[in-house]
């Protein structure tokens, strides 16, 4: 007779409940894990951009790369180069690759609080895309390590004002020399005296200036005086004037008087003329005469010739 308990039927449907929460627990974390990677852009197309840095202090693997401040790829892997720089293999997605150009620069930031970040910068949009695989080298910036220079400027700074402001410094010398010009020019020509540095020049200066006063005064009573002499009543100008009018009457006179001249002239050279004419008239009848007393002579020479018992062989003309 067989004595072996047989399993009851709500233990079997316990199993299959246990199993069916297994596999649904298992479901559940694969599917977490797929929305997790692909919410994580695990399965959008990338490429590979490389950046070459001195060292990788503070660069962890998923570290994000962002453009204006949202992440456009993330640190793939970090791996030592022959010269001994630093390769850090960033996963780039597709989509937002073509806010990296050629002349794109990549710069690791340091801050004082919280992990470094990696950011890109393109100030022209217009240059060619950057290529898949490309390498460039990101510029380091720490600013804990700053942290010393600036506590040092700082303290050479409050040195300085420290020196400055002291009571022997030069700033409280510049104070008191302030406060004594100050009082310099409160004073009668005080600014004169700061001009030129001592009371004796600018007392100098202001008998100048009263002796240049006077001779202006002077000088605008001889004016004032010159004027009345030249353009008064009793001045040169209306003199000049009254002679510059009996001048004026004088030459009109004598232009009357030359045209009275003008017509003598005229007259005088119709005389000339007519004096001119009966001379040739004169020269015609002188040369009659001549004529005829050449032929007069002729003919006494030959009464003569022919009558050789005359003495006397004169002839008394007329």
């Amino acid at each position: 007779m067989n004595t072996t308990p047989q399993p009851s039927s709500g233990v079997t449907h316990l199993e299959i409940k246990a199993k069916l929460l297994m596999v649904l627990t298992l479901i559940l974390l694969c599917g977490s894990a797929l929305f997790v990677m692909y919410s994580r852009g695990f399965f959008e197309a990338t490429q590979r951009l490389v950046l070459m840095a001195e060292d990788s202090e503070g660069v962890v693997v998923g570290m994000d790369l962002t453009f204006s401040g949202f992440p456009i790829g993330r640190v793939h892997r970090i791996e030592l180069a022959e010269d001994g720089k630093v390769r850090i293999l960033l996963d780039v997605t597709a989509k937002d690759a073509h806010w990296l150009r050629t002349s794109s620069v990549f710069t690791l930031v340091r801050g004082v609080v919280g992990s470094p970040n990696i950011r890109a910068y393109t100030g022209v949009l217009d240059d060619p895309v950057l290529p898949d695989g490309a390498v460039r080298t990101v510029l380091q910036g720490d600013l804990s390590a700053e942290i010393p220079k600036v506590i040092a400027g700082a303290k050479e700074l409050i040195d300085n004002l420290n020196t400055l402001t002291n009571a022997s410094g030069p700033l409280s010398t510049s104070l008191g020399n302030l406060q004594t010009l100050t009082g310099r020019l409160n004073q009668p020509a005080g600014a004169l005296q700061v001009l030129l540095g001592n009371e004796q020049d600018a007392r100098k200066v202001i008998a100048t200036i009263e002796r240049s006063n006077a001779l202006l005064t002077k000088l605008g009573a001889i004016a004032t005086q010159a004027e009345t002499q030249v353009f008064g009543p009793q001045g040169v100008m209306p003199q000049t004037l009254a002679t510059i009018r009996q001048l004026d009457s004088l030459l009109g006179e004598s232009r009357d008087s030359l045209k009275k001249v003008d017509a003598i002239l005229r007259d005088a050279q119709v005389i000339s003329a007519n004096a001119k004419g009966a001379s040739a008239d004169l020269a015609a009848l002188r040369a009659d005469v001549d004529t005829n007393l050449r032929k007069i002579e002729s003919l006494v020479n030959e009464i003569n010739r022919k009558w050789p018992f005359a003495r006397n062989t004169e002839i008394q003309l007329p």
